[in-house]
């Protein structure tokens, strides 16, 4: 099933312009983490998480006859990365992570994804 492409829309307050993310990219906002036990996790010894919501897709890459592939993920699933993967970038005062669908290794159900959040 082929998603339609979105775009992050900005504030209103905002002279950013809206974007899409091209070909197989998706942008992420990540997900933080919290532990259950109620320990604090000074700043400099936080890693970065490795979920995310997905805010933006592109239209999906081309294969060699032109045609295009739809990807598997859609607007606000949320799934795992790859912990290095992507380039991150602030987009109207929010850091949103870009990275291609390859580098997404999972899509949580909404269970977890509850959890998660």
């Amino acid at each position: 099933m082929a998603t339609k492409p979105s775009s992050v829309k900005p504030s209103s307050t905002s002279s950013a312009q809206a974007f899409r993310p091209l070909g197989d990219r998706v942008a992420i906002e990540r997900i933080e983490e919290t532990t259950t036990g109620g320990i604090i996790i000074p700043d400099t010894a936080k890693e970065k998480p490795v979920q995310g919501k997905i805010i933006a897709v592109g239209e999906g890459a081309r294969d060699e006859s032109g045609k295009r592939i739809p990807l598997d993920v859609k607007l606000g699933d949320v799934v795992l990365f790859t912990k290095w993967g992507g380039t991150e970038v602030k987009i109207n005062g929010k850091e949103i992570t870009i990275l291609k669908e390859s580098d997404i290794l999972a899509i949580l159900d909404k269970k977890s994804s509850a959890k998660a959040a």
